[in-house]
């Protein structure tokens, strides 16, 4: 059993009444969240203000989770880039379009997923700033409680983890830090202003929170700590330019050299911060590159050594699902296995070419990441079509819309990556696997990639991440060019593909031929628009640049 696993269990029903908060600040009062009794006891503080939180991170249901589910930000992360695709398959997803729009950034205003990611990442917010309110109310009746401070700044380093998440997809958006807080009142930030909020409450925090790696089994499983903290802190230093441009539509941004942070009391700018987050987990912390990439991924995987935050996954013990695989795989794939398939998302040709798939210097990783070819049941016999053919996934053949084409039911490389659990349930969506969501070779890569952007040479990073796989070349330098083909090669199907391909400054080439719009700016898909039911809320919001 996983160490202290029962403690988001115990706080079930607490959850299940903030899960009613569905939209954008509903209200619920404090009086009615929390009874006195439920903060008696450290113990009680933890499960009741903070325990509860962590059983947002994943989820059972579209829409909701940082991973796992789907119809949610990670869609709007992968499906939005060079990396995959949800093809129509005759009848099968088409969804009025919905998943075509999507890659060719015609999403609208009116947007489902759009509307559900932006909703999810508010509730978490919401439940975030009731517990800091009332953990604060409780410090300000007894000022010699020591139990509440260090919770109150896992709370907040939490919540700045979210507002991390919505900086990134929304740009410009209510800056919420109270409870109390009614619609009415609520107004934007700058973009450049939430950066700020969003790294101060990291730096303010990082020290009261622990030590301990977080996806190892223990106390601090699944939470956040001090590496995620710094990891998080990296991630914001290596994408300021986008993320303090307050308008991404006028064709410049802030120079990152420009950009300065404070790190362990020394000023730096953006690039040379990045290093330092990253060294620091490095020597600071032990993180280092497990000797094989599967590892990560295994149905055991909370023992890696390079995993940094992770989704606890457990089919006895958690009820967060994981719909990757079987929304990738043909559906008898998914009956061979005894589990589900939804025949659905698969590999673009940009990433059979970064992988450089069918050439004699295929990357290893291709066959760690995707099915592809003529693929075996799980003791080793042949998976067949309704027809009697052999399953034969032909990743070459994909299209946005395959309706009609010969191979429209097998057409791509299909998700792998994560290791078959052959004891998960619930179709295979209750699996042991961790989901993970941050992991040091990505860290490897952005050291890399800062070095480069600050003039230095980053070629042992990104050497280092080649060499574990046994890619070839060896020796390859590090440009920026290679630095993101990289990225897709070991980071694919992470979520990760999106931010990357806006900071470096690919995101809308390949719509660059879509016929212009009415009042289209340059660059404004690089930014989600605010969803015009959030609109309608709160008519104080102002659309984000060269959406109508």
């Amino acid at each position: 059993m996983k160490k202290y696993a029962l403690y988001t269990m115990l706080v079930a029903a607490v959850v299940f009444a903030f899960s009613s908060c569905s939209s954008f600040l509903a209200e619920h009062p404090k009086d009615k969240l929390f009874e006195d009794q439920a903060y008696e006891t450290p113990m009680l503080v933890y499960l009741t203000a903070v325990a509860s939180l962590y059983t947002q991170v994943g989820s059972n249901g579209g829409g909701s989770g940082l991973q796992g589910t789907d119809r949610g930000l990670y869609d709007l992360n992968t499906f939005s880039t060079d990396e995959a695709m949800l093809p129509t398959r005759g009848g099968d997803w088409d969804d009025g379009g919905a998943w075509r729009n999507l890659y060719l950034h015609n999403w609208g205003i009116n947007n489902d997923l759009i509307y559900s990611a932006w909703n999810y990442l508010y509730r978490v917010i919401v439940l975030s700033n009731s517990s800091i309110d009332k953990m604060q109310s409780i410090l300000d009746a007894n000022p010699d409680n020591t139990a509440i401070p260090p919770y109150i700044s896992e709370v907040r380093a939490f919540r700045a983890m979210y507002y991390y998440y919505l900086l990134d997809l929304y740009g410009r958006i209510p800056l919420v830090t109270s409870s109390d807080i009614e619609i009415k009142d609520v107004v934007q930030s700058e973009r450049s202003e939430v950066f700020d909020f969003i790294v101060n409450e990291l730096q303010e925090t990082v020290g009261d929170l622990s030590m301990a790696h977080s996806n190892l089994t223990g106390e601090y499983y699944g939470r956040m700590t001090q590496p995620v903290a710094y990891f998080l802190l990296a991630k914001l230093a290596l994408n300021s330019e986008i993320y303090t441009d307050n308008d991404w539509t006028d064709g410049s941004q802030p120079d990152g050299k420009n950009i300065m942070f404070t790190v362990d009391g020394q000023s730096m700018n953006a690039w040379a911060a990045t290093v330092a987050y990253v060294t620091k987990l490095e020597s600071s912390f032990g993180y280092a590159l497990e000797p094989s990439f599967a590892t990560n991924f295994a149905v055991k995987n909370e023992s890696s050594v390079e995993n940094i935050f992770t989704i606890p996954m457990d089919p006895s013990l958690y009820t967060n699902e994981f719909y990757y695989l079987i929304r990738s795989r043909h559906y008898n794939q998914g009956l061979a296995y005894g589990q589900g398939g939804w025949n659905g998302s698969c590999a673009t040709l940009d990433a059979l070419s970064a992988f450089g798939y069918n050439t004699d210097n295929q990357d290893p990783r291709f066959a760690l990441s995707y099915y592809y070819g003529h693929v075996k049941g799980p003791n080793g016999e042949d998976i067949r079509l309704d027809d009697g053919t052999l399953l034969n996934y032909v990743p070459e053949d994909v299209l946005l819309n395959l309706g009609g084409k010969p191979n429209e039911k097998t057409a791509g490389a299909r998700m792998f990556k994560y290791e078959l659990d052959e004891a998960a349930t619930n179709d295979g969506k209750l699996q042991s696997n961790d989901i993970v969501l941050f992991r040091f070779a990505d860290a490897l890569l952005m050291r890399s990639e800062a070095y480069v952007r600050n003039g230095q040479n980053g070629d042992a990073d990104l050497q280092a991440v080649r060499a574990r796989v046994g890619a070839t070349p060896t020796n390859m330098t590090a440009t920026l060019d290679n630095i993101l083909a990289e990225r897709m090669r070991e980071l694919a199907w992470e979520g990760h593909r999106r931010q990357d391909m806006i900071r470096f400054g690919t995101f809308t080439d390949a719509y660059s031929d879509r016929p212009q719009l009415p009042g289209e700016s340059s660059g404004y898909t690089t930014v989600f628009p605010i969803e015009s039911r959030i609109l309608n809320v709160n008519t104080k919001l102002k659309q984000n640049p060269g959406y109508q």
